[in-house]
């Protein structure tokens, strides 16, 4: 059953600019749709340890560029609105390879704490995955809590200039290393980058330990080789 969460301008009003990474953005005031997300046979209910966290960001003009006419993505890429990197999520990760996921079963998010966050993690669905999946694996959490949380280690972030970087031949490697220079504390071993099959970058991992702050990526956590190339799209700027 889809439930509707009406965002009200009136009742609910964010300032245009969230944070550094929200170029534009305002809460719609038509109807968001989100429904339920559970557990299923290729995404199974466990409950594990957990060893350190993932703070994951998405560089939204890659993403638009992709789901352009995907209509889950309308708020984020065809209403107006203009984002740099946006917040997936903060995900628990376990001891080994395996991590905790749907660890119990959730109802729907507040409205007030879709409204919050909205324009650090444009998609009111997004927000339901990331707390059904992740956020329900953490102790003593609530969805605005996790959200706050989230949103608190997203903020810190400062960025290198992206407009130049994409005009650059550039690596995986020598990406992480302008991300570290900009965040005191951050080296580019504490963090991971994936890109689209053909090159662009998509996200940066960024690896927490279990007091959140910036640890050293685990070997088998994944993303490109620090060599592998990457290309940045500028989108309309």
């Amino acid at each position: 059953m889809i439930v509707r969460f009406i965002l009200g301008m009136a009742a609910l009003i964010l300032p245009a600019i969230v944070d550094a990474q929200a170029y534009k953005c305002s809460v719609p005031s038509a109807p968001m749709s989100v429904r339920p997300d559970l557990p299923s046979a290729t995404q199974p209910q466990r409950r594990l340890p957990i060893g350190g966290y993932t703070l994951a960001i998405t560089w939204a003009p890659q993403y638009c560029h992709d789901h352009a006419r995907d209509p889950s993505a309308r708020f984020q890429c065809a209403s107006g609105n203009r984002f740099g990197f946006t917040l997936h999520g903060l995900w628990p990760d376990g001891v080994g390879k395996d991590w905790p996921q749907y660890c119990t079963t959730t109802s729907l998010i507040p409205r007030a704490v879709v409204a919050k966050h909205l324009c650090t993690t444009p998609s009111a669905q997004l927000m339901q995955h990331e707390w059904a999946k992740h956020g329900t694996c953490m102790a003593g959490m609530t969805p605005g809590r996790y959200f706050d949380r989230s949103g608190s280690l997203f903020a810190k972030l400062r960025y290198p200039d992206m407009d130049a970087l994409s005009r650059r031949r550039l690596t995986a490697g020598s990406f992480a290393t302008a991300m570290a220079r900009a965040n005191p504390g951050l080296e580019a071993s504490m963090m991971r980058v994936t890109a689209t099959r053909r090159g662009w970058l998509d996200e940066v991992w960024i690896c927490l330990d279990k007091t959140f702050r910036y640890a050293r990526c685990p070997a088998h956590q994944g993303g490109l080789s620090p060599r592998a190339t990457v290309k940045i799209w500028r989108g309309v700027r």
